[in-house]
């Protein structure tokens, strides 16, 4: 069983690297129109060099799995902006795709939790369509649109979860097919667990991202070793390893809240289990201390009996 290992947006190890920097719509609307557009550019310039940035540094530590930032382009999808930010950097966009093709990268989104397809209010459908719109977009920007994945929660329960799944599954429907394609959808700590949410999956035909720590922090009645196969499945026409994110509770009175590195023995369970199904996965690590905390779980697990470290952030499990 292989095992490939990634983490979230930043890596914190470079100088001054963050892709996602942005600003307000308060202090877009202080200034000039020209300075507006010239804003506009300047920021996004900076975080598509950060990214590339960060992809030749994902290479050299031979890094696979990448979250791309939500945060590329600055109020892109404010209702009042809604700019262009393909066609002054399409060389950019163009040359970020190249090299993840290149790399053989598996990159993705992870949209806020405001993009969700629960909420009785139609402008918030609305507005989650028009963001999931904007993320495809990046990816056709980059050339990756059907390898790529853009992971979503199901949202909140509205004090009625039965009426408001069914709600998810009528709403979705105005999310245009070819988007449809490439979204998952991910167990929350406190609302929908992984029952109800592998449910969902499998009735839309959505892969499922396994959110471990989620599952700890929101159990089921079913037992793991039962749904585990049935979430893998859910893997099955996309002809990627299943997606699981990997993080650990920051206290026993916080449970819910990321620790900045990954605690082995709160894995354990989960490892067995992946082990005694000889099933490749990936692992998206989403400790506070990212690229650090990645490595960093790389080498606390290649000393593991039987886990042997094949590259920078790969391991093979026998």
């Amino acid at each position: 069983m292989k095992i490939r290992l990634g983490y979230v947006s930043t890596a914190i190890t470079l100088f001054n690297a963050s892709p996602s920097k942005t600003m307000t719509f308060k202090t877009y609307s202080q200034l000039s129109r020209e300075e507006r557009k010239e804003k506009l550019l300047a920021i996004t310039a900076q975080n598509l060099a950060n990214t590339m940035r960060t992809l030749y540094y994902n290479a050299a530590h031979e890094i696979e799995l990448y979250r791309l930032s939500s945060s590329i382009v600055p109020l892109a999808t404010h209702p009042e902006i809604m700019w262009d930010f393909v066609s002054p950097f399409q060389k950019e966009w163009s040359e970020l795709g190249q090299f993840i093709k290149k790399m053989k990268m598996r990159v993705s989104f992870h949209p806020n939790q405001f993009t969700l397809f629960t909420s009785p209010r139609e402008e918030v459908t609305t507005s989650a369509v028009g963001d999931m719109a904007f993320h495809y977009q990046m990816f056709e920007a980059m050339g990756v649109e059907k390898d790529s994945y853009i992971n979503i929660h199901i949202g909140g329960a509205y004090g009625n979860k039965a009426e408001t799944i069914k709600r998810f599954h009528k709403q979705l429907k105005q999310l245009p097919s070819d988007i449809k394609v490439q979204m998952t959808l991910e167990n929350d700590d406190k609302t929908y667990n992984t029952s109800e949410t592998l449910k969902a999956c499998e009735q839309e035909s959505i892969p499922f991202v396994f959110d471990y720590h989620h599952h700890m922090a929101n159990l089921c009645e079913e037992p793991l070793d039962e749904l585990m196969p049935r979430i893998f499945a859910t893997w099955d026409r996309t002809g990627l390893p299943p997606k699981i994110h990997i993080s650990s509770p920051k206290s026993e009175k916080t449970f819910r809240s990321h620790a900045d590195f990954v605690d082995v023995e709160f894995l354990s369970p989960l490892l067995k289990l992946l082990k005694e199904m000889k099933r490749d996965a990936d692992f998206m690590i989403e400790a506070k201390s990212k690229d650090q905390a990645m490595l960093q779980l790389v080498g606390d697990l290649a000393k593991i009996r039987g886990v042997k470290q094949i590259s920078g952030a790969s391991l093979l499990v026998k």
